[in-house]
């Protein structure tokens, strides 16, 4: 779809009526004229065919959205999201197949926007897998209606939708609990509300926190270079005894170091000492 489009369609805040009064005003096309743009669009992809059919069913998009306004959401954001399902309609809409376009996008609308909800409702997601999305939605609305589902109307449900009895119980349940704020709201300062708060017994794992984490990382990383620069100083001898006495994972004897430089063990210690007294100097 061209950007003119998807300019066509932003909403701005505050602007909802404003705009459903807007798109309201577009006229809707004949079944003839929907299959001729939609041809149009199909076979030459007419970008300005595409547009008149996504405009002409936008107030469709409105009305499909407001039936999502239980669920706490922005109606700007609903009727955004089922815009690009409007559009990914169109973008997929075969005219040959003689059916009306609404009718086809219907499903893309919903779509978009049932995505959305999921993404959005809840903190932590109540569904991921397809049977669970459709359990939610059918869920919820049966309980607008009947509350709290016995045992017999869980059943119901259950063979309804296809689903275990158990997966019913859980998403009602899901359903019924909401999001705990991490720290206690101010307004509760009695001692039993605050300890409720996960603030109060989660563990402060500080090994964890990604800023400490990060601290250590640049510290190590510092601490490398100075090393390096500081070693650098030293002369070849020297600098192979403390990489082979400290830095190497085999580690090297005095004994190993004294046949290899042809001195004394004695002589390799006190090589060692001196380079690491002049590493601690350089470093600091």
């Amino acid at each position: 779809m061209s950007t003119g489009i998807e300019t066509a369609l932003t909403l701005s805040s505050g602007s909802v009526e404003s705009y459903i009064q807007s798109v309201s005003t577009v006229p809707v096309l004949s079944a003839e004229d929907e299959r001729a743009l939609a041809t149009k669009y199909h076979q030459h992809g007419d970008l300005e065919a595409a547009r008149k059919l996504v405009l002409s069913n936008l107030r469709f998009v409105v009305h499909i959205a407001r039936g999502y306004s239980g669920y706490g959401l922005a109606q700007a954001d609903l009727i955004q999201e089922g815009n690009i399902g409007l559009m990914k309609a169109v973008k997929r809409f075969d005219p040959s197949m003689n059916v009306r376009l609404v009718s086809y996008a219907v499903h893309w609308i919903r779509a978009e926007i049932h995505e959305f909800i999921l993404r959005n409702w809840r903190i932590v997601k109540v569904a991921t897998t397809k049977a669970q999305r459709k359990l939610f939605f059918n869920l919820r609305s049966a309980k607008k209606r009947l509350g709290w589902l016995s045992q017999d109307e869980v059943n119901t449900v259950a063979a309804d939708l296809g689903v275990a009895a158990r997966d019913v119980m859980e998403m009602e349940s899901r359903l019924s609990n909401h999001d705990m704020s991490y720290d206690p709201a101010p307004e509760f300062s009695d001692e039993d509300s605050a300890s409720a708060s996960p603030s109060t017994y989660l563990t402060d794992r500080e090994d964890e926190n990604p800023g400490v984490l990060l601290e250590h990382s640049d510290l190590a990383i510092h601490n490398e270079q100075l090393l390096s620069t500081a070693l650098s100083s030293l002369d070849e001898r020297s600098r192979d005894i403390v990489q082979q006495r400290w830095l190497c994972e085999d580690k090297a004897t005095l004994q190993d170091l004294a046949s290899k430089y042809q001195v004394s063990a004695e002589r390799i210690r006190q090589l060692e000492k001196n380079a690491i007294k002049k590493l601690r100097t350089n470093m600091t």
